[in-house]
């Protein structure tokens, strides 16, 4: 399938069955548990080797293969990592805004006189526009007839995502309307891309009222660079709710310029796309991780052999099926790993 959906709540039930899978094979899950240090033992060749890992409860549980399937925003993972000397670099990805307009407008733009028909279901689509300044806005995580989710994973921070069910039913169409971003945008550190990401989001917090409401704006009133005051047809979906402000000193002003010549550029393509009402919340930074956990030979951490990083928050991913297929590539070269005693890249 080229755009494989299942629904956010039927997920929960594949989960229960990759769980019982895994336990039929032999294997342990251990709920409440929570990895705080990797053991890195010395190597002989100036590189490390992994001998175990710690738990919050001071258990440690002893291994010379671990995979780290982290998601793009563990930051306290990554911090651990760089603190033990595991090679990290900074990368690329995006900051922008959640934009919401009626199911129905995007299913006559698409499908025309035969909107609404049962067999095609809520439409969808995928925009992207190359910007005078250099950078590329593009939307990303369409969910049709879904609603937009709070994502934050820090005190003090608004962080906004998108989720359909699998009816796809809800009145409003939502995407991320990002722009790309790259490390010289927050240059310095590994580690940089995080601290630029709790900055905007810090900032969404407040925009917000500092009470976890998203900031919003009608994007009539985006485009012309003025606060919105009040909602106009487009109700926004975001729990626990929205404060209209001004949404442009909530990301970069370069993102805020290129988000603003796109939206006319997607309206031709979309009629009604950059309608007056559509409805704006930010912020969205968490597109993708901003760190990657440098592999080398046979998919092992540059530096730190028995590290296996796999997957979006190691910087090997950016969605669920490229995270699940690198997911297989790391599990084979774990096998052959054990299976030869030595590193080996398929």
């Amino acid at each position: 399938m080229s755009k494989p959906h299942i629904g956010t709540f039927r997920l929960v039930g594949i989960v229960e069955k990759m769980r019982e899978t895994i336990h039929a094979l032999g294997g342990e899950i251990r709920f409440q548990c929570k990895v705080v240090d990797v053991a890195i033992a010395n190597g002989h060749d100036a590189r490390g080797q992994v001998s175990g890992v710690v738990l919050d409860g001071g258990a440690t549980i002893a291994t010379d293969h671990l995979v780290l399937a982290v998601g793009h925003s563990a930051r306290d993972t990554f911090q651990m990592l760089y603190d033990r000397g595991v090679h990290i670099e900074a990368k690329p990805f995006s900051i922008g805004l959640r934009i919401e307009h009626p199911q129905s407008l995007i299913d006559r733009a698409r499908y025309g006189k035969n909107a609404g028909h049962p067999r095609l279901g809520a439409a969808d689509y995928k925009l992207v526009h190359h910007c005078q300044n250099g950078r590329s806005a593009y939307s990303f995580c369409m969910c049709p007839g879904g609603t937009v989710v709070a994502a934050t994973s820090e005190l003090g921070c608004v962080v906004t995502n998108g989720m359909s069910q699998y009816s796809r039913n809800e009145r409003n169409a939502n995407s991320g309307i990002v722009v790309g971003i790259t490390p010289a945008d927050y240059p310095g550190h590994p580690l940089a891309g995080i601290a630029f990401q709790r900055h905007w989001e810090q900032r969404a917090f407040e925009a917000g009222g500092s009470n976890y409401c998203a900031p919003a704006q009608r994007v009539g009133d985006f485009m012309a660079g003025r606060p919105s005051t009040a909602l106009g047809s487009v109700l926004p979906s975001y729990t626990p709710g929205v404060r209209m402000t001004d949404l442009s000193t909530c990301i970069p002003d370069y993102a805020v310029a290129a988000i603003r010549e796109a939206l006319p550029v997607f309206d031709k393509q979309i009629k009604g796309f950059a309608m007056d009402d559509a409805v704006l919340t930010g912020v969205e930074t968490r597109t993708s991780s901003p760190i990657r956990i440098t592999r080398g030979e046979g998919y092992q951490s540059l530096n730190t052999r028995g590290l296996f990083p796999a997957g979006e928050g190691a910087g090997y991913a950016g969605g669920i099926l490229s995270a699940a297929v690198d997911g297989i590539e790391v599990a084979e070269a774990v096998a052959l790993s054990m299976v030869n005693g030595k590193n080996t890249r398929l």
